[in-house]
């Protein structure tokens, strides 16, 4: 498939790919590459693993790769990682450190993400601490993180309206089910077992950015983006 140029100006809306957790390197890359062909936009390196020196050699390949294919790689609760890598960005979670110390530490050309889970309070924190996006859920039953808890579709649609920044609907997503949550306002979809664990991830991922495709023409000509 065709490449696409990165653009540092492009609105923060797509599919956004989370690494899962025990691939090897080599087929983590492999898939990550066919997340990107797919049309993935934003890829979250999350590792949780002790070994600093394989994770940063990870994340430069992985940057590499979202290079190429004109995405954005974010860095998940690692501040020190996504600056000695020269991430676009980092994603903190509620006890990974402070939002207003990771923002001034990464400037204001770095992206800047926050969990909120199902408190719009917490995201009200978040948006005045500098984040440049909001992420609500488990929106669904996850495999992922089983006991998390569970939002509403309503906190995306409020943090619109309200906070007027770009939210991302996380948990549990897949492609049958996310429609609903673009029509309550989600701009980011973030996705791991149903993108990785299918069996051709790129027609995954693309079928993902059909549904970003379908939702944007439904949407009011004044709020297309």
């Amino acid at each position: 498939m065709q490449q696409r140029k990165q653009d540092p100006q492009q609105p923060l809306r797509g599919l956004y790919a989370i690494t899962p957790d025990c691939l090897a390197a080599t087929v983590l890359l492999e898939r990550v590459r066919e997340a990107l062909q797919g049309g993935a936009a934003f890829v979250q390196y999350r590792d949780k693993g002790g070994d600093a020196a394989r994770r940063a050699e990870t994340a430069r390949a992985l940057l590499v790769l979202c290079r190429q294919f004109g995405a954005r790689l974010l860095i998940n609760d690692d501040l020190a990682l996504a600056l000695a890598v020269g991430a676009d960005g980092l994603h903190l979670g509620a006890a990974d450190g402070q939002l207003s110390a990771a923002r001034e530490a990464l400037g204001g050309a770095r992206l800047l993400g926050a969990s909120c889970y199902n408190d719009f309070e917490r995201a009200r924190a978040a948006a005045a601490a500098g984040a440049d996006y909001l992420a609500f859920g488990a929106m669904h039953p996850s495999s992922s993180k089983p006991l998390a808890v569970r939002a509403s579709p309503s906190l995306i649609t409020r943090c619109c309206a309200e906070l007027q920044l770009p939210a991302c609907a996380i948990g549990g997503i897949t492609v049958e089910n996310a429609a609903p949550l673009l029509a309550a306002g989600a701009d980011l979809l973030a996705v791991i077992s149903d993108l990785f664990e299918a069996p051709d991830v790129a027609s995954r991922a693309a079928a993902y950015q059909q549904l970003f495709e379908e939702n944007a023409l439904d949407l009011p000509k004044s709020t297309t983006l």
